[in-house]
């Protein structure tokens, strides 16, 4: 289900100002809808091509004009596309619609103030080949990064926004109970303890997961912190050739049953493993 027509992001005013200091002003409407009309009628047309017919109707979404205002001011992510078009790029904005099953997508241009202040397209999709045909060129904003911040330690993968580190730490973010090591302790607790845990570990475990991604899994308890009951788990991706290993991510954990959860797989001795701490 696609909303045709364009969407102006601006304050009404005796001229239509999409972007003035790209010398975007406009008289009319009608001026605007004729200079923009070559990548409107573009983005309409592959939008058509892609779109199945068992995909979400206009109707099955209620205050589609309230869903825009939603995706353009609290995205889930945020993509840059300098290569759809010659003259200037267009930025693709994403976010799920939890009670559709759905996500919806907006095509905007973004003024020098960093603004969308032109919609080419909007609509709302269940199809994720759909969704990940405007997932192109560079994610600008992802909120699932903003989310992961306070577990990212110099030298980790998610500090770089790795995708496997970071689909892994939110799912061990699901996992654990409400008692848990705070996430404000964090930090302090992976200065002190990840090269103790990966140097030193007490258990190391490995893995194979559904893409064929080798996960070993350094696990190490430390009976003398200030924190009651307290392992600190890091887990790392192995190269098949060299058996070196890379470092995701890491915590801190005083859950037993989610410590139990990264026993699993092949149990190793910790001289058997080539270990690297960082990329």
């Amino acid at each position: 289900m696609q909303k045709k027509g364009l969407r102006l992001r601006r304050k009404k005013t005796k001229e239509i100002v999409i972007d003035r200091e790209a010398g975007l002003v406009f008289p009319s409407e009608k001026a605007l809808v004729d200079h923009f009309r070559g990548p409107i009628e573009q983005l309409e047309q592959e939008y058509s091509s892609l779109v199945r017919p068992d995909d979400v109707r206009e109707e099955d979404v209620k205050n589609l004009e309230d869903q825009l205002d939603l995706t353009l001011e609290q995205p889930a992510e945020i993509w840059h596309d300098a290569q759809t078009f010659a003259d200037f790029p267009v930025f693709h904005f994403v976010r799920p619609i939890d009670e559709l099953d759905a996500f919806h997508i907006a095509v905007a241009y973004v003024n020098s103030e960093d603004e969308p202040s032109f919609i080419f397209l909007h609509f709302v999709t269940r199809h994720l080949e759909l969704v990940d045909n405007y997932r192109r060129g560079d994610l600008v904003y992802d909120l699932a990064f903003e989310e992961v911040g306070f577990g990212m330690l110099d030298g980790d993968a998610l500090t770089e926004g790795d995708p496997l580190a970071m689909g892994l730490f939110i799912a061990m973010l699901k996992l654990r109970g409400d008692k848990d090591v705070p996430y404000d302790k964090f930090l302090a607790c992976g200065e002190e303890c990840r090269e103790d845990t990966i140097q030193n570990a007490d258990e190391i475990w490995r893995s194979t997961d559904l893409h064929g991604n080798q996960i070993v899994t350094f696990i190490k308890e430390f009976p003398d912190s200030e924190i009651r009951d307290l392992f600190y788990i890091a887990i790392t991706q192995e190269d098949a050739g060299s058996q070196v290993h890379s470092l995701l991510f890491s915590f801190p954990t005083n859950d037993e049953n989610l410590v139990d959860r990264y026993r699993h797989g092949e149990n190793l001795q910790a001289e058997e493993v080539s270990q690297e701490s960082s990329h």
